[in-house]
């Protein structure tokens, strides 16, 4: 899974890349060289062998329009921050490269990223998830994220729809209507299915089955949401995890396996992790994303009578309640110290919007396409189930559209404040020694301090930018 992890210390790297980046004796913004021939533009990224064939074919309309090339540099995904800020500290800025929401700020204040706003046209960004492009917008002077109109550092190199899953396979051995695909359904009908799936199917005595397996620090938000809670407010200035809504629904997950006993113990986790038991035949309900569908497909393949799976709104906590889940993002941005800043920018857009280039992704089952009129149209009515795709994928894109939200932390400078929250989590989740009210009530001084410094930092390099 996508992690939204800003290294410790970005202030010092702000401004050491704010440094490198005023030194490297980049041409001015916007400096273009002829049209392209005898151009060579370095494109970064780390990938799949489908993001490298569709960006092969990005990369060959791209030069047959413009006739610059482009040399790809691949890097291991563990490994790619790591040398990316290598390059950057080196003075050796890849032309385009991968830039996740939450290292932007930092980015934009240390000058390495370009202001994309009016290098791509808007018809362009009109047809791209709204997410997609606000994921990377930003206000240097008010420090705003994500608010329409702003300027924009990236485009997208995908987003990512984190949906929810049931085994179909456990469902009719069990003789129970499949949930709505449309309307959720409220966190009681949800534990009663769940209590319903939970069977010692061998009769030795032990569970074998489960209602669901649900990590804690990826797959609460959208049940935390469902209760109308949230860690942040709407300006990202206050931490609100001290609310009874909050603890209410934090209480109940962890309930899940404390009191309703419808989760693996944590010695079973360890001994096979939820995501294996999900595709084991284990579990009921457990998330899926675009990135998962070609695994639980093989397996659904392989495995006819033990696993296959079908996608659902989350629950929420009362009925009429809306639902939303967590929305995720990759942006491919553009070094502001290119020498060639305008071809750099028409390659982003090559390889986040080129039409074969998406069908390529998406016939690959580890994105959604990012061009909303091809997603809605062609892809979801004929594209989408000829590779493979789940007939209910419209739910993707319905949270691409609307259901989907960031994670806590993408719209702040640095994530601590929100990793903090999940210190000591096993506390409330796994044995129960503590409330998840009790919990909370510590959480949110803590958390608050945490912000509050991130938004000092973000001042800072700011002002040292």
């Amino acid at each position: 899974m996508r992690k939204n992890v800003l290294a410790a210390g970005a202030v010092a790297m702000a401004g050491a890349l704010a440094l490198t980046a005023c030194s490297s004796g980049g041409a001015d913004e916007g400096t273009v060289v002829g049209d392209g021939e005898g151009v060579e533009l370095t494109f970064m990224y780390r990938g799949s062998d489908y993001d490298k064939a569709a960006y092969e074919t990005a990369i060959t309309a791209f030069t047959e329009e413009t006739g610059a090339t482009v040399k790809m540099i691949i890097t291991d995904a563990d490994q790619y921050s790591t040398k990316l800020q290598a390059a950057i500290a080196g003075g050796n800025v890849p032309d385009v490269f991968y830039v996740d929401p939450a290292n932007m700020m930092g980015y934009v204040y240390a000058d390495v990223l370009a202001d994309l706003t009016d290098l791509v046209p808007q018809e362009t960004v009109d047809n791209l998830w709204s997410f997609g492009v606000d994921a990377y917008r930003f206000n240097v002077e008010t420090g705003a994220r994500g608010q329409e109109g702003d300027p924009f550092y990236a485009l997208p190199k995908d987003v990512g729809p984190f949906a929810f899953g049931y085994n179909t396979v456990l469902f009719d051995e069990a003789g129970l209507d499949y949930p709505d695909p449309s309307e959720p359904m409220t966190f009681d009908e949800f534990v009663e299915l769940c209590k319903a799936l939970t069977l010692d199917t061998d009769g030795d005595g032990e569970l074998d089955q489960w209602g669901t397996g649900l990590n804690v620090t990826w797959n609460s938000q959208a049940f935390i949401w469902g209760a109308g809670a949230d860690w942040i407010s709407d300006d990202k200035k206050t931490v609100t995890v001290d609310t009874p809504e909050f603890a209410e629904a934090l209480q109940w997950f962890a309930d899940l396996g404390l009191v309703e006993g419808v989760t693996p113990s944590v010695e079973q986790a360890q001994t096979l992790d939820t995501y294996q038991r999900w595709m084991a035949g284990e579990i009921g309900f457990f998330p899926v994303a675009p990135w998962d569908i070609a695994t639980y497909n093989a397996v659904a393949e392989e495995n006819p009578d033990e696993f296959g799976y079908a996608m659902i709104p989350y629950p929420v906590a009362n009925e009429g309640d809306d639902w939303s889940t967590w929305l995720g993002s990759l942006g491919i941005g553009v070094s502001a110290q290119s020498e060639n800043v305008e071809l750099a920018a028409k390659l982003a857009e090559y390889l986040s919007t080129d039409l074969d280039a998406q069908k390529t992704l998406a016939a690959g089952q580890i994105q959604i396409p990012n061009l909303i009129d091809y997603a809605e149209g062609d892809w979801i009515t004929t594209d989408a189930t000829e590779t493979g795709w789940p007939e209910n994928s419209q739910i993707f894109l319905d949270i691409a559209m609307e259901k989907g939200r960031p994670l806590p932390a993408t719209y702040t400078y640095t994530p601590e404040w929100y990793d903090n929250f999940w210190i000591g989590i096993e506390n409330v989740v796994d044995n129960g020694s503590v409330t998840a009210e009790d919990f909370l009530a510590d959480k949110q001084e803590e958390m608050q301090k945490l912000l509050d410094q991130s938004w000092t930092s973000a001042e800072a390099a700011k002002a040292q930018g």
